[in-house]
């Protein structure tokens, strides 16, 4: 036999044996990282990757991109490119009662034709972030986040690492894979990974994580692959979209389960909504003892031909609801009370606590809101105080265990000066804030320079609250006026600003100038001056010139102004400081006009009501009611009968829970964006 017939004999059988030890590989990766129920030991698994990665090696060419040994092979990314889902990736809209539950089913009943039966499935609702993969024919091709819904970050390179997550699909018996198949589920860290990580984090002087939710998506938005696949992140599979979804959702579950994905072990199908409630009761007493956070459980209609007659409105789906349950609280102990200084020379008092556990999370610190609150509560040092997070997000102090006392507790001392300058601080007229007298105080000048840069105001992307800090500390910048003298060589000196950093920062500078009056009177962090009231401003004057020489009687006589606000611009402009900071400013380029933006009556939000509500993925609420007002909408704080728009973001609470109440259309940030832009809905 010639020798290169002996060569090809040996790579068809290197290679074939290759494929073996994938298969086999994959086998194991599946016992032990969905099933959690290994066959072999660690070292036995080594060894068949250390073979594998041995043939592959002799072969490079023939090594394929779902190989086991690729699940890191991805490079490390500058930028997450946008991808359009397949179908809209819904969210889901909450109840946080049985009386909310009850309602759902009722609409749900109300949607379908009389007399239908309605089961439900229930799962855990896990805290983590929502993601689909794509597979074509069995192999996995593209994942992405959740975004707005519509449009979501390409994360495939990091979501390859995730060994939870099949890179090829386990055809079910007797059964074909679809030729596209797209999975949604929840990307999650699981409780052990996240004390792991923050212990680590913790050595190495990094901040922690606050939570697993927090660590999972920042671990899957990596930019370096090899940084997610150390993070343990898993993945549970819950919805099957399109091709492939089965007649009931259950069925879609168990074929999950077929295909090699990990399903939630706590699901469960229940004939009806007092069964759903009964899941909802028995789950609360088990969820601690889980191996991941949850917050609450999803209600979901388990037959698909209902699902597709009930459809969706805005971004929720009809068919599906969360509960959430009531967040949690803790008893903990009050050390020392922070106050800090914010740009308008507020102080404001934070708890420092003794750490403690709270809904999934370890909590250390705590908002005391203001003076009056703390003494309408007769908190003082060393009580013993319950906490629980507002919303599941801002720790707060509830009261004091006031029983428990021992004596030994002190009356808190409210600053009679200033914790940052030393000068004295004063309460003015009603208000329940205490305030710093001192113009020039070097806190009021930090946080209003971040004010200043921030996206709602001038809005300098890559000049956040650590690079204004460095810039302060390096004697670059004092006021706002200082941030454009800045050059490339000055930034090539802060800490972690690379030279791509550095252009761009002042692209954004550069890019800044161009912003209208309006923005910049609202940077400019005068009291009493928010947005709207800025936007009031510019238009009725046109420019600063004329603002500049406005009276306390002009300005009063103006709608939405009142001699307060009228006051406290008139005392801004006053101060020679201030004058000579507007005077820079408009030395420096910056536009010092308003323009008008012409009325669009055919635009679909001309002369209707828009609430915005929660956090927009893009755009600052201020910046997004600047787009409503510009195409000749009104903008509202409040929702009522008459409200024409609720504009819901990620986090929206009340005004979102009261537009569903009086039927007002809910729209998300994408469908806002297609309408202002002249779209019909």
């Amino acid at each position: 036999m010639a020798e290169t017939d002996l060569f090809a004999d040996e790579k068809t059988q290197d290679l074939a044996e290759a494929e073996q030890l994938r298969q086999e590989i994959r086998h194991h990766e599946y016992l032990y990282y969905v099933l959690d129920a290994p066959e072999i030991t660690d070292s036995e698994y080594d060894r068949l990757l250390v073979r594998l990665r041995e043939i592959e090696a002799a072969y490079p060419d023939n090594v394929p991109a779902d190989s086991p040994t690729q699940r890191v092979g991805g490079r490390a990314s500058s930028q997450f490119a946008e991808v359009r889902h397949l179908e809209p990736l819904l969210s889901l809209s909450n109840a946080f009662s049985e009386g909310e539950l009850r309602a759902f089913d009722e609409r749900v009943k109300n949607g379908l034709p009389i007399g239908s039966r309605v089961e439900y499935v229930m799962e855990p609702k896990i805290d983590g972030l929502a993601c689909s993969l794509i597979y074509e024919n069995g192999r996995l091709v593209r994942a992405a986040t959740r975004g707005d819904g519509v449009v979501g970050e390409n994360v495939t390179a990091n979501v390859r690492t995730i060994r939870s997550i099949p890179l090829v699909l386990q055809a079910p018996p007797g059964e074909q894979l679809p030729e596209l198949l797209d999975v949604r589920g929840e990307v999650y860290m699981p409780r052990h990974a996240f004390m792991q990580l923050n212990e680590q984090r913790s050595e190495r002087g990094e901040s922690e994580f606050a939570n697993p939710r927090n660590a999972a998506a920042g671990s899957l938005r990596q930019l370096d692959p090899q940084v997610t696949a150390s993070r343990s992140l898993s993945f549970f599979a819950y919805y099957i979209v399109g091709e492939g979804a089965r007649a009931r959702h259950s069925d879609s579950l168990a074929a999950l389960t077929a295909y090699g994905f990990k399903v939630s072990e706590n699901y469960r199908v229940v004939p009806d909504i007092d069964g759903a409630l009964a899941y909802i009761r028995d789950f609360d007493q088990r969820r601690a003892g889980l191996a991941y956070d949850t917050d609450g459980a999803v209600i979901k209609v388990n037959e698909v031909r209902q699902q597709q007659l009930l459809g969706a409105t805005g971004k929720d789906p009809r068919w599906a609801i969360a509960f959430k349950y009531p967040p949690e609280q803790a008893e903990t102990t009050l050390e020392d009370i922070d106050w800090r200084v914010g740009r308008t020379g507020v102080l404001t008092p934070t708890a420092v606590l003794t750490p403690v556990k709270l809904s999934g999370s370890v909590v250390s610190r705590a908002t005391l809101h203001n003076e009056d609150f703390i003494k309408a509560r007769d908190i003082r040092l060393g009580d013993r105080v319950i906490i629980n997070k507002a919303g599941e997000i801002i720790p707060e102090v509830l009261r004091v265990a006031a029983e428990k006392r021992t004596g030994a507790e002190k009356p808190v001392e409210i600053p009679a000066v200033c914790p940052e300058c030393g000068w004295r601080v004063e309460r003015q007229g009603a208000e329940a804030a205490i305030r710093c007298t001192n113009p020039h105080c070097p806190a009021l000048g930090r946080e209003g320079l971040i004010h200043f840069v921030s996206r709602d105001a001038m809005n300098i992307d890559g000049c956040g609250p650590s690079v204004i800090n460095q810039l302060i500390d390096a004697g670059l910048v004092r006021d706002a006026a200082d941030l454009y003298s800045l050059r490339r060589e000055d930034l090539l000196k802060l800490e972690r600003m690379g030279e791509k950093s550095a252009d761009n920062l002042l692209q954004a500078l550069a890019a800044s100038k161009e912003n209208e009056l309006d923005r910049l009177l609202f940077a400019l962090g005068i009291r009493h001056v928010g947005a709207k009231v800025a936007r009031i401003l510019a238009a009725q004057f046109g420019s600063a010139d004329k603002l500049l020489e406005a009276q306390p009687e002009q300005l009063a006589q103006i709608r939405d102004i009142g001699a307060k606000i009228a006051e406290s611009v008139v005392t801004w402009f006053s101060v020679p400081t201030n004058r000579d900071l507007l005077e820079r400013l408009a030395a420096a380029g910056l536009k010092m006009t308003f323009t008008a933006p012409e009325t669009q009556e055919d635009n679909p939000f001309f002369g209707k009501t828009l609430v915005f509500t929660g956090t927009m993925p893009t755009l600052g609420r201020a910046e997004a009611k600047t787009m409503a007002q510009d195409v000749g909408a009104k903008v509202s704080g409040s929702v009522s009968k008459k409200t024409d728009y609720v504009v819901a973001g990620e986090e929206a609470g009340s005004k979102l829970d009261k537009a569903r109440q009086l039927g007002v259309t809910v729209i998300d940030e994408a469908e806002f964006l297609r309408m202002l832009q002249g779209g019909a809905q």
